[in-house]
């Protein structure tokens, strides 16, 4: 862990790899919960770092974390969220070239992996979803589409992911669900936060 002060309040974690900044971000979120941890505002998680925000020593905190043991991520005990999925993405084919496997096969894959939540961005609900092997990591598309449609289920590299809205995208897309997940009604607005387990299920195409 390299712990960088930001600004007066706040504190930036860099790690390695997506796994040890997902295994701090729940030890972070244990230790509040028990009271083991300074008062903060936000933890934010991303791809490589765990930001804290609104921390009265900052400093202080950096000299506890160098004594912490964190454990390895393990899953849950919540459910995971299962999103229907209908395995039709314009780019289903490619992805199975890419594997060197049927579209068939894809989807058995995709949809037998349980994923979690890395972190969130990019658009309000959208999650960095982390679980498929390395082999099956694929690019971002070579062109970009200018509207990619909401609901749509795509792979980037290490990540799945799924629009919560209409936007431009170069992510491969597999598949489409109706699953909404943005809502500012709901509590929380989110469906997928950091942490959440996922599970795609498929469902059969009109």
């Amino acid at each position: 862990m390299r712990p960088l002060p930001v600004g007066e309040h706040g504190l930036l974690i860099e790690l390695d790899s997506a796994e040890e900044v997902e295994a701090l971000h729940a030890e972070l979120l244990r230790r509040a919960a028990d009271g083991a941890l300074p008062p903060v505002r936000e933890i934010v998680p991303a791809a490589r770092t765990v930001l804290l925000d609104g921390l009265a020593d900052p400093r202080g905190l950096i000299a506890e974390l160098a004594a912490w043991d964190i454990p390895p991520l393990t899953a849950g005990d919540r459910p995971a969220v299962e999103i229907p999925v209908r395995y039709d993405g314009p780019d289903l084919a490619d992805v199975a070239a890419l594997w060197d496997v049927t579209p068939e096969d894809v989807v058995r894959r995709h949809s037998a992996t349980e994923f979690h939540v890395a972190f969130c961005g990019f658009a309000p609900g959208f999650g960095y979803l982390t679980g498929l092997p390395e082999p099956l990591h694929v690019p971002r598309r070579d062109t970009p589409r200018t509207k990619v449609p909401v609901g749509s289920v795509a792979l980037a590299g290490p990540y799945t992911g799924v629009y919560p809205r209409s936007s431009p995208g170069g992510w491969q897309l597999i598949g489409t669900t109706d699953t909404v997940l943005w809502d500012p009604r709901r509590e929380p607005a989110a469906l997928l936060t950091p942490g959440t387990r996922v599970r795609f299920v498929p469902q059969e195409t009109a």
